[in-house]
């Protein structure tokens, strides 16, 4: 796995040792963040404050570092794939940009004192239901700042219902996976 843009271009990541994480691939990310930069009106990706969910690796968090982003909240419950973050942000040298949090992705829990998050990538294992605990999570929590983008990925034939304080822009299937967009009330 490499990162696919920015200034940390062709840098490559450490994956998992173990079949409990599935990084997303790296054409499936280098899709979202071209929809990032040309697809959604009033966003951009200079200065966002990230949070990464169910982070696994780190790599959806880390190229929006490489793109731009100031700060990136890694949020991932396994000892092991946190061991991972922190040694992929090591090696991009940007760990002083970064938080590695052993938190449930779906129960948040108050984002205060922490200053709410313009983009949020939520990567859970497929096909669980814990895509929409965790998009509820953010919303209850206040963890995003008001036009905050949220991007969901998740199996292709889930069905992930609405949830109240998101707003669906798009949606795009890639293979297995599908890629949702929303943008916070």
């Amino acid at each position: 796995m490499r990162i696919v843009g920015g200034k940390f271009r062709g840098r490559e990541i450490k994956g998992p040792d173990s079949l409990a994480t599935r990084p997303t691939s790296d054409r499936v990310r280098e899709s979202i963040f071209n929809i990032l930069a040309h697809g959604l009106a009033d966003f951009t990706l200079e200065e966002a404050r990230v949070l990464d969910l169910f982070a696994g690796t780190g790599a959806l968090g880390l190229e929006a570092i490489s793109r731009g982003a100031k700060f990136c909240c890694f949020i991932e419950e396994d000892q092991p794939a946190r061991g991972v973050i922190r040694t992929n942000a090591d090696s991009c040298g940007v760990i002083g940009q970064c938080k590695i949090w052993r938190r449930d992705a779906t129960d948040l829990g108050p984002a205060a004192p922490q200053t709410p998050f313009t983009l949020a990538f939520v990567d859970p294992p497929y096909a669980k239901g814990l895509g929409e605990k965790a998009l509820a999570s953010l919303v209850l929590g206040g963890w995003l700042v008001p036009g905050a983008i949220v991007v969901l990925e998740e199996n292709e034939k889930a069905v992930v219902p609405d949830v109240s304080g998101l707003t669906l822009l798009d949606t795009r299937i890639y293979g297995e996976t599908s890629v949702r967009f929303y943008r916070a009330n």
